[in-house]
C-alpha cells in the first residue's frame, strides 16, 4: 500500500477563481501513485477552503482510494464546538498536534504550519507575495526538502506587484 501526505499553504484571500482547477489538477496529479493519501488543511482562509474543496472533489472521483483529510488547529477555540456539525462531516478528524501545546497563540499557527510541513510528502503552495504566513511555510519547506525527499508546487499563478 503506497501511502503519501500532502499539505497546503496559501494566503487567506484569493482573488482568482482559477486557483480551484489549479488545486485540482495538483491534488490528481499527486494521487496518480497512491494507493493512500492524507491531506492536512488549516482552515483560516480562502486558500485553505478551496484545498479542502478540491480534497473532497477528489475523495468522490478517487472512492477506490483511501483518502482523509484532517484540519489541522493550532489550539483549542470555542469554534471547534461550535462547528462541530460541520467538521464532524467535512473533515475525516480534526488534529492539533501535541507539540503545540501551551503555544502562545501567535506563535501557535506558524508552528502548526511546520508541523504540517513535516508530516508531508508535499506541500501545494500558493504564494503571490514575499511576505505573511503563507510565505514563511513555503520557506520553511524549501529549506526542509533539503533535509528529506520532500517536494513542493507552488501553482503556477502571476505574481502580485506588492511594492
Amino acid at each position: 500500500m503506497n501511502l503519501r501526505t500532502c499539505t497546503f499553504a496559501g494566503h487567506s484571500c484569493v482573488y482568482s477563481a482559477s486557483v480551484s482547477m489549479c488545486l485540482e489538477r495538483e491534488i490528481e496529479a499527486f494521487l496518480s501513485d497512491a494507493d493512500c493519501a492524507v491531506f492536512y488543511v488549516g482552515g483560516r482562509g480562502d486558500f485553505d477552503r478551496m484545498a479542502a474543496a478540491a480534497v473532497r472533489v477528489a475523495m468522490k472521483r478517487h472512492e477506490d482510494k483511501k483518502i482523509q483529510l484532517y484540519l489541522v488547529e493550532p489550539y483549542m477555540h470555542s469554534g471547534l464546538n461550535r462547528d462541530k456539525d460541520y467538521n464532524e462531516d467535512h473533515y475525516s478528524g480534526i488534529i492539533i498536534p501535541q507539540e503545540l501545546i501551551g503555544i502562545h497563540p501567535k506563535a501557535a499557527i506558524t508552528r502548526r504550519n511546520r508541523w504540517m510541513v513535516d508530516q508531508s510528502d508535499l506541500l501545494i503552495a500558493f504564494v503571490q507575495r514575499d511576505f505573511g504566513g503563507a510565505y514563511e511555510t513555503m520557506k520553511y519547506a524549501i529549506k526542509k526538502r533539503k533535509e528529506k525527499r520532500a517536494a513542493i508546487v507552488v501553482l503556477d499563478m502571476p505574481l502580485l506587484d506588492t511594492r
